[in-house]
């Protein structure tokens, strides 16, 4: 949590040196390079090769999503809106992961989704006004659309990956084997190439290593290593707070009141949903326990 409570900062300091067509591609090549090294330590380079060809099209869309369209259109936002603004309205992201698995994974939509869907986009829209949400006048339309489209994809990203039957660091790399040529042709068709500044370059191998890369192993280590993994989730809910912390510090942004509202009324809609679900899988364990018993 600490090292993703960074990343927000580091997006906003490397584009000062990198487009976000580069951004991604730089950020990405290291971390397939840092995945690769993780999967020789694991000795599980073999399994790349016969998970591309038996899931070939899952993977396409899975790499082609994240991190090709979801990285491009996250640092499009970041290069538009301040940094507050932008991670504050991508923690949305769990809301709409719950309403596309609606048509997508044929779940039921909740009248507690429906609620705290209305309270999580209420934030954003106070966010996005800066505190004034009944005048809709959005500060910037533009850096809000991608935003609000990053959160659209990370929620396919994810919808998607339930498909996905393999070892996660494995899936990962592949995502990132295969985005990697076509992240390539993208940048060549669309810019000019340009050495890169120094402090773009360090930018972008930070953004790989602990965005990308290795902070992902570190989350599932600590999934598999928890008693408790609702302990563990439950951090998630630090890292946007903590997140203003060091953007203030190290991108001097003044620190809107209404980001810290909005910010909170979207924590707020996700631990609605995130202690109904609780409650009801509590529930669904009695039900078990019950049927075993008699």
């Amino acid at each position: 949590m600490f090292l993703w409570s960074t990343v927000a900062s580091a997006f906003k300091l490397s584009l000062e040196y990198l487009s976000p067509s580069a951004l991604v591609l730089y950020s990405s090549l290291f971390s397939l390079l840092i995945l690769f090294i993780v999967l020789v330590y694991q000795k599980k380079v073999h399994l790349v090769k016969d998970y591309i060809k038996k899931n070939f099209l899952l993977v396409f869309i899975l790499g082609l999503i994240n991190p090709f369209l979801y990285y491009l259109v996250l640092f499009k936002a970041y290069s538009l809106l301040p940094a507050q603004e932008a991670q504050a309205i991508n923690y949305s992201w769990a809301l709409m992961l719950a309403f596309l698995s609606v048509p997508f994974l044929k779940q039921k939509l909740r009248l507690i989704d429906v609620l705290a869907g209305f309270i999580c986009y209420f934030g954003v829209v106070v966010i996005a006004t800066k505190g004034s949400p009944l005048s809709l006048d959005f500060s910037n339309i533009e850096g809000l659309f991608y935003a609000l489209l990053s959160t659209v994809l990370w929620s396919f990203y994810w919808i998607f990956s339930t498909k996905a039957k393999i070892d996660p660091v494995v899936g990962l790399f592949c995502n990132f084997l295969i985005s990697a040529p076509i992240i390539c042709i993208y940048y060549i068709c669309t810019e000019d190439f340009k050495v890169p500044a120094l402090n773009g370059i360090l930018g972008a191998l930070y953004i790989g290593l602990f965005e990308m890369g290795i902070t992902f192993l570190f989350w599932l280590n600590a999934m598999q290593s928890a008693i408790n993994t609702s302990k563990i989730t439950n951090l998630i809910f630090i890292s946007p707070f903590l997140s203003l912390i060091f953007i203030y510090f190290i991108l001097n942004e003044q620190i809107y009141l209404s980001t810290i509202q909005g910010l909170g009324l979207i924590i707020t809609g996700l631990i609605l949903v995130a202690i109904f679900d609780k409650k009801k899988r509590k529930e669904g364990k009695r039900i078990i326990s019950k049927k075993l018993k008699n």
